[in-house]
C-alpha cells in the first residue's frame, strides 16, 4: 500500500505565491480562461470540419507509408504532461507560464486554422485518444491542421521545464511526436514545422503575461 508523502517545499512555494494578490488574480484568470477555451473546442472543431481547402502536395508524406502509431504518440504526450504537473508542484511560476502560453497558442491555432483551411493529407489514419477526444467531441477531427497542436504542446512543455533532463526528454519527445504525426499522415510537414516556429514567440508572450507585476515568487 502506497503512502502519499506531502511535499513541504512545493507547498511552501504555492503558499508564498498565494500571498500575492497579483498571483491570485492571474491564476484565476488563467485557469478560467483555459477551462473556457477547452469548453469551446467541440464547437470549434465541428465548425472547421465543414470548411474545405486544398490537399497539399507533400513530398515527405509521399515517401512515408501510413502507419498507426497512436499509442506511442499519446504515450509520449501524456508522460510529458505528467512530468510538467509533477514539476509544477514545486514551481507556481512554471504552472502559470504554461497555462497562459497554452491559452495564447490555442487561440493562435484557432485563428490560423480558420485563415488557412486545408483538407487532410492523403492516407490519414484516425488517431484516437480517450482523453483528448473528450474535448474534441465524438466526431474524429481531420482538419485541425496548420499548425500541429500535439507538437506545439510538447514543445511548450519543453520550454516551460527547467531541469536539464526534463527538457531533454520533452525536446526529444516533441521531435519524435512531430515525426510520428507525419508517419500517421495526420499532419502535413508544414504543420509540424509551423508548430516549432510559432510556439516559441507565443511562449515568450505567455511568460510575460503570467509573470508581469508578480514579484513575490521568482521562476526557478
Amino acid at each position: 500500500m502506497s503512502i502519499l508523502i506531502p511535499d513541504p517545499i512545493g507547498d511552501l512555494a504555492w503558499q508564498a505565491a498565494w500571498q500575492s494578490p497579483v498571483f491570485r488574480r492571474k491564476l484565476i484568470i488563467g485557469v478560467v480562461s483555459a477551462l473556457a477555451l477547452l469548453g469551446t473546442f467541440p464547437y470549434f472543431f465541428y465548425t472547421i470540419e465543414q470548411h474545405s481547402g486544398p490537399v497539399l502536395n507533400d513530398w515527405l508524406l509521399a515517401k512515408l507509408p501510413p502507419t498507426d502509431v497512436s499509442l506511442l504518440i499519446f504515450g509520449i504526450i501524456w508522460a510529458a504532461a505528467l512530468l510538467l504537473l509533477i514539476r509544477a508542484r514545486r514551481n507556481p511560476a512554471m504552472f502559470m507560464i504554461f497555462v497562459y502560453s497554452y491559452v495564447i497558442i490555442s487561440l493562435s491555432r484557432m485563428l490560423s486554422i480558420n485563415l488557412f483551411p486545408l483538407n487532410p493529407p492523403i492516407g490519414l489514419l484516425p488517431m484516437v485518444d480517450p482523453i483528448t477526444n473528450a474535448f474534441y467531441g465524438e466526431v474524429y477531427i481531420t482538419k485541425d491542421l496548420f499548425y500541429s497542436g500535439h507538437t506545439s504542446t510538447l514543445f511548450l512543455i519543453f520550454l516551460c521545464l527547467r531541469q536539464q533532463r526534463d527538457r531533454l526528454f520533452a525536446f526529444i519527445g516533441s521531435l519524435l511526436v512531430g515525426s510520428l504525426l507525419l508517419v500517421q499522415h495526420v499532419h502535413y510537414t508544414i504543420d509540424v514545422l509551423g508548430a516549432f516556429v510559432f510556439t516559441y514567440p507565443l511562449y515568450r508572450l505567455g511568460k510575460w503575461l503570467a509573470l508581469s507585476g508578480w514579484n513575490a515568487v521568482k521562476e526557478s
